[in-house]
């Protein structure tokens, strides 16, 4: 069986396709699998690195706002849209693939569409509540359209089926509790926060939380673990001239990048986080209780739509970024952390909403598209 796999710009897409690749691959080894992502995106170092076949197709997005370095940009996506439709013919008539699934991004759109129009089945997965423009756009074309939440579904016209399996969770995620976690990392029972803006740092949750590190720092009230991310050094130099000396906090560990996050987040008792979808799916496994800060430099806005499936639900808080500062998120920080009942209800919400056999809804759709066109 051959796999044609195509999503790429962001974690978001990235990770749920290299999930579906590898589920597949354990299910049936046999199984050859090529990824069209673009020349310079994420997935053209992530998916050589998990050991699939790459191939790459240029493509790029339009951009809204009118200077001349974006004129240039829109001209050159201009000619790539152009030149996307033979050149996803060519990759689809030398792989010959059985089918084709996409998980989002620019790329992804030009590929599929081709697919379809020469007889390949195909699904897409949606890993967000609020669906890109280019699943809505596949939608039509799909067999399936596999839904990580079953809000999405009211945001896609397509008439078409829809499957929830949820969003792939890594398996490491599972393998702690609590328990465990919190020995390895020789905390008390005093409240954990477990605070983060992504890899590269969120300035707004950086500056947010500078008075709740301060002032955990003078009265211990709670343990904290904040990454603060790439750009967000800035955050040790606030800390120190505000009194704060880290080596003499033992309940503070402010840190570039939390990079035992399945530890971490198993132990913690609240998390302060944007919205993407994968960081929910990994709340959600862990029950988790959280205060959700959506980016608002997203398509969509669809982190807001994450975040929002979450509180309707019972299972988290949310702060707009236009409304945060430090006094609230430390009020609502408070409100939960010193709340033991609203945490485990909120951590009980969240668990109601995981998703865990996810990987084995995938491969079941898959299996049921084939064995509709006779592939299997």
């Amino acid at each position: 069986m051959k796999v044609l796999l195509s999503g790429g710009g962001t974690a978001g897409h990235i990770n749920p396709a290299l999930a579906i690749a590898d589920t597949i691959k354990r299910n049936l080894p046999d199984a050859e699998i090529l990824f069209v992502g673009t020349p310079s995106g994420m997935e053209a170092k992530l998916v050589p690195q998990a050991g699939f076949a790459y191939t790459s197709m240029p493509m790029s997005g339009f951009q809204r706002k009118l200077t001349l370095e974006n004129v240039k940009r829109n001209l050159e996506t201009a000619g790539h849209l152009i030149l996307s439709e033979p050149r996803a013919a060519k990759i689809i008539r030398e792989f010959n693939p059985d089918i084709a699934i996409g998980t989002g991004g620019y790329v992804c759109g030009p590929v599929l569409r081709k697919a379809a129009q020469m007889g390949v089945p195909v699904l897409v997965h949606e890993s967000n509540a609020f669906p890109g423009m280019t699943v809505k756009m596949l939608a039509r074309y799909c067999d399936y359209v596999m839904l990580a939440v079953e809000d999405a579904k009211t945001r896609i016209s397509a008439d078409t089926e829809f499957v929830v399996t949820g969003n792939p969770v890594r398996a490491e995620v599972l393998e702690y509790n609590r328990a465990r976690a919190r020995k390895e990392l020789k905390l008390d029972e005093r409240p954990l926060i477990v605070s983060f803006g992504g890899s590269l740092g969120a300035r707004t949750i950086n500056e947010s939380m500078l008075d709740l590190l301060v002032r955990s720092a003078k009265d211990g009230r709670y343990q904290h673990i904040h990454g603060y991310g790439k750009y967000g050094s800035f955050v040790l130099d606030e800390l120190k001239e505000r009194g704060v000396d880290l080596a003499s906090c033992p309940n503070l560990d402010v840190r570039e990048y939390i990079s035992d996050m399945p530890r971490v987040m198993a132990a913690a008792d609240l998390v302060i986080c944007r919205s993407g979808a994968m960081a929910l799916t990994e709340i959600q496994a862990l029950g988790k209780a959280a205060i959700l800060i959506p980016s608002p430099n997203v398509a969509e806005n669809h982190q807001y739509y994450n975040a929002k499936a979450m509180v309707d639900r019972g299972a988290a808080d949310m702060i707009v970024e236009k409304d945060i500062t430090p006094q609230l998120l430390t009020e609502k920080a408070d409100k939960l952390a010193g709340d033991r009942a609203k945490l485990e209800e909120m951590s009980g919400n969240a668990r109601d909403m995981a998703i865990l056999d996810s990987r084995e809804r995938i491969f079941k759709v898959v299996c049921d598209t084939l064995k509709k066109h006779g592939k299997m």
